[in-house]
């Protein structure tokens, strides 16, 4: 019965291949001139930095060019569905499908399946590729395009309040207990002035402090340096605070954002927003299902008529209204405004009833 559905399988192969390599070679082309734009504005900050050259510039390059592709895959599919069904429009092959008894649905079939491998491909790209240069051109960024961090997994600059004293940390590895601390400075304060300064290339988790050494401290008052072999520091300072300051949902795979999610649960840590980017990261592969769907509008009406370039605007209207409330609905879940499943979900649910109710409406 199922099999029944699609059109056959030579007509079935031939509409999605059309789809897919006019979708891919609408994604290289976004990509390549937005790079280029892209590259453009940053290339000169790049080399402002000594020491820096073309291998640099091909390197950002690399880390960036997985974001740009990423975030304009479902455009890109979007624009493949419309020119797909507008070729086929025009040559009479609508028709024809339609002539022989099809349905509107079962003529979209080929492409909804073939936008679903699409969607599968994105997810996998965002959660294996994306995230890690997203974390690894973050850290990058935040040393003004110096010395690239080599482990992507770190955090980097992250500032933990103690009491009056502030421990800075340029660089985080492991979790919980197995904490590892680098390049440590802690501003020693008291009533609001510095009191001195105590700096330490490691550290690690002592009893309830952290031990850091070997720790130069210099007093603020007497202007001396002292040398110390270790020193303890931050009693009371859990080790989530350091490796749970700074979240971000762009830089981390799916599991990984779903353990820190956890791990912010069990400290008390508000997780609402972070939730919402956890159900984004399915919902938002998922868009590339809706664009076949949304731009169907393209495909019925007679060619002859005129009115084929109004229906293609129709579908694009739809696609791009769909991606403003996609980023509307999860900028509302940022701000607590919407619950998390809400913000990921609701516009994806929302555009598929209107696509089926466009589609029903005037063609089935």
């Amino acid at each position: 019965m199922l099999s029944g559905f699609f059109p056959s399988r030579t007509v079935a192969v031939y509409m999605a291949r059309m789809f897919l390599i006019r979708t891919f070679a609408i994604l290289f082309a976004l990509v390549l001139v937005l790079q280029a734009l892209d590259l453009l504005s940053e290339s000169g900050r790049i080399l402002a930095t000594q020491g820096n050259g073309d291998p640099e510039v091909w390197r950002y390059v690399s880390l960036r060019l997985p974001q740009i592709a990423a975030f304009f895959l479902p455009f890109s599919v979007l624009l493949g569905t419309i020119l797909t069904l507008i070729t086929m429009n025009q040559n009479s092959e609508v028709v024809a499908l339609k002539a022989s008894g099809m349905s509107a649905h079962q003529v979209l079939a080929p492409l909804l399946v073939a936008s679903l491998g699409v969607a599968l491909l994105n997810f996998a790209f965002n959660d294996r590729v994306v995230s890690r240069a997203t974390a690894t051109l973050s850290q990058w960024q935040k040393v003004n395009y110096g010395k690239l961090p080599i482990d992507r997994g770190d955090r980097s600059n992250v500032w933990v309040r103690d009491g009056d004293d502030l421990i800075e940390v340029d660089q985080i590895k492991g979790r919980g207990d197995a904490t590892q601390l680098g390049n440590v400075t802690l501003y020693d304060r008291s009533g609001g002035s510095l009191q001195a300064l105590v700096t330490a290339p490691r550290g690690h988790r002592s009893g309830d402090g952290w031990a850091i050494g070997p720790a130069k401290r210099f007093d603020v008052a007497s202007g001396q340096v002292a040398t110390l072999p270790s020193l303890v520091i931050g009693h009371g300072v859990r080790p989530d605070q350091f490796t749970l300051a700074s979240v971000d949902a762009d830089s981390l795979s799916f599991g990984a954002l779903k353990s820190a999610i956890g791990d912010l649960s069990e400290s008390g840590r508000p997780t609402k927003a972070l939730e919402g980017s956890l159900w984004h990261k399915l919902s938002s592969p998922l868009s590339s299902v809706l664009m076949p769907l949304l731009g169907a509008v393209a495909a019925f009406g007679i060619a002859r008529s005129g009115k084929l370039f109004v229906r293609a605007v129709i579908g694009m209207g739809l696609g791009f209204l769909y991606f403003v409330a996609d980023n509307f609905a999860l900028a509302m879940g940022n701000i607590g405004a919407y619950p998390p499943f809400l913000a990921a979900w609701a516009p994806f649910l929302l555009f598929l009833l209107i696509g089926e109710a466009v589609l029903i409406r005037t063609e089935e």
